[in-house]
């Protein structure tokens, strides 16, 4: 099973954390896309580091980053800076989609 994280706040980092290791536990994928107040957590180590656990991808909306002036200098590679199609190709991917 495919879960996406649909991530568009930045208050719920605990939960991104804990449903993405629970998924990973059961043997899932997870993909991750954030936008609107979502990409302030691309500062955060903790949470740019997930896209280099196996099993698991993410991807932000520049625009979203851009217009709140977010700094992407020093995010991973791994993490797909994209758009929209990100969002929707996460939508079409996954089996669930959890938004916090």
């Amino acid at each position: 099973m495919k879960l996406g994280i649909f991530v568009n706040t930045d208050k719920h980092i605990d939960h991104v954390l804990g449903l993405t290791k629970a998924a990973l536990d059961k043997g899932h994928e997870v993909i991750i896309f954030n936008m609107d107040d979502g990409t302030k957590l691309l500062g955060n180590p903790g949470f740019t580091g997930l896209c280099a656990t196996p099993g698991v991808t993410m991807s932000f909306c520049d625009h979203s980053a851009k217009g709140l002036k977010v700094p992407t200098d020093g995010i991973p590679e791994d993490v797909v800076c994209g758009s929209q199609y990100n969002n929707a190709v996460m939508n079409h991917d996954a089996d669930r989609v959890i938004i916090l």
